[in-house]
């Protein structure tokens, strides 16, 4: 999974998100909300402005929006650089009508953080760093040079000094936060979208290999008269041509290639057409079918029950779907990797809850992190040691917000933990140190229900040659 996180929404891409078409619409409006804005200034409000220039600069944006839309296809996507050309014009447009208008002294100034809004959304960090300062810049500038705001009687509309530097740092402050806040919301957003994803393509893949299991088990099924009666038939084809070694060899071949196939059918599906053992298994085989591909990595993996568990009591039968199979196998597969050299897989059961236990003789999870535990993408530096111990993982935390994704899904509270980190128990044996992962479902949402239209698979019909 550590392939994955290669940004499937990087900077970038999001950069490239935007329609020319959105750009043209949002631009129509404000340029409506401008003209309507000095329109509302001359009549309800008798304030002596350059309206003439004032109406130059809007209709330099009516210009570019009638360029853009002649010029270019209506389902244009910007690039990254079109993007930030398009969102400093409306910068400048903005700061240049407001110098006409009072400067800061216009409450309408305010909306300056807009455009540095949508560059921290969808432009990259150098992007919005550009966009900050020239804000930044342009609003330092308005503070001296500004046409002040008069009404027809001659009355200068201004704040005092003191006010308009409280503007001026609130905008500065403003642009720096809603920026950062800004790029953080959409980044986590980004992130979970992709890990979400990357987990709907895991589950969708073990529900293939699920599927597959099935299909494999039922040809397996259906296939096993008419390979019997293959061998049969050239078992008898055999014994009648002894006399006849040419023939005999043919017969020969057709048997041992008869069996072949039944061999290959039992190993890829062992269990009959579409029963209990593809739907339901005990939790042990469960399991067990999560672990066996780490079982031979160098690791030693422990099956255990919990010691207060009455032994008599055998595993319950659970629905084997495929987010708990892969949600397990990443859980075991991260205790492989960070193990030194053991570790345990603890069942336990009750009327009421099914929990399991993943431990660990390793060093645990950081301890700065395990808060963490589980959301997408947390990285930390790697040590070279880490390199050694697990090479080709980067670290993000996607394995495990994988598993902890689907493992909720089918029910189930988890939970992290480190172990007490001394590597024996006073009689010398190996115990677990490390991380601890504890996943408990309540037993209503996974035990198998037998349904009242399944009854016993019955009698397999006898063989008539």
């Amino acid at each position: 999974m550590t392939d994955f996180s290669a940004n499937l929404i990087s900077e970038e891409s999001r950069g490239n998100w935007i329609r020319l078409r959105t750009i043209i619409m949002v631009r129509w409006i404000a340029v409506a909300g401008q003209v309507a804005t000095l329109i509302a200034a001359h009549l309800l409000f008798s304030l002596s402005l350059e309206y003439g220039l004032c109406f130059l600069v809007v209709g330099a944006s009516v210009v570019v929006n009638l360029i853009a839309m002649f010029v270019f296809p209506e389902n244009k996507l910007l690039s990254e650089r079109e993007n930030l050309s398009m969102i400093l014009f409306d910068l400048l447009q903005l700061c240049l009508l407001l110098s006409l208008t009072g400067g800061l002294n216009n409450p309408f100034s305010i909306l300056v953080l807009g455009p540095v809004t949508i560059s921290a959304s969808v432009l990259s960090i150098r992007s919005t760093v550009i966009m900050a300062s020239i804000a930044i810049a342009v609003v330092t500038l308005l503070l001296p040079l500004h046409v002040p705001l008069r009404t027809e009687s001659g009355l200068v509309l201004a704040m005092p000094e003191l006010f308009l530097f409280g503007i001026w740092a609130a905008i500065v402050i403003s642009v720096l936060f809603s920026s950062l806040y800004s790029r953080r919301v959409v980044s986590e957003m980004a992130s979970m979208s992709e890990a979400l994803a990357a987990t709907q393509m895991a589950l969708a893949r073990e529900q293939k290999l699920t599927d597959l299991g099935g299909v494999v088990a039922a040809a397996a099924h259906e296939l096993g008269t008419p390979l019997a009666t293959i061998k049969l038939a050239s078992a008898e084809l055999l014994d009648e041509l002894s006399d006849r070694p040419d023939l005999a060899e043919d017969a020969a071949l057709i048997r041992d290639q008869a069996n072949r196939c039944r061999e290959i059918l039992h190993s890829m599906g062992r269990a009959g057409k579409d029963d209990l053992h593809i739907h339901t298994a005990p939790l042990s085989a469960v399991i067990d079918e999560a672990a066996e591909p780490h079982l031979d990595r160098g690791k030693m993996v422990h099956f255990e029950t919990a010691a207060e568990q009455d032994l008599t009591d055998l595993p319950p039968d659970i629905e084997r779907r495929p987010e708990i199979i892969h949600g397990l196998r990443n859980l075991i597969q991260n205790a492989v990797d960070f193990a030194h050299e053991n570790v345990w897989v603890e069942s336990a059961w009750t009327e009421d809850r099914i929990t399991l236990r993943i431990m660990d003789d390793g060093r645990g999870f950081p301890a700065h992190l395990i808060g963490r535990i589980g959301d997408p993408f947390v990285s930390s530096r790697r040590s070279e040691r880490d390199r050694k111990q697990r090479p080709g993982y980067e670290g993000m935390g996607l394995g495990l917000f994988i598993a902890k994704t689907l493992l909720e899904r089918s029910g189930a509270e988890l939970s992290f933990a480190n172990g007490p980190g001394e590597g024996r128990s006073s009689s010398g044996r190996a115990r677990p140190t490390g991380a601890i992962i504890e996943v408990s479902w309540p037993r209503s949402r996974i035990a198998a229900v037998p349904s009242p239209q399944q009854g016993a698979l019955g009698e397999n019909p006898n063989f008539h040659a």
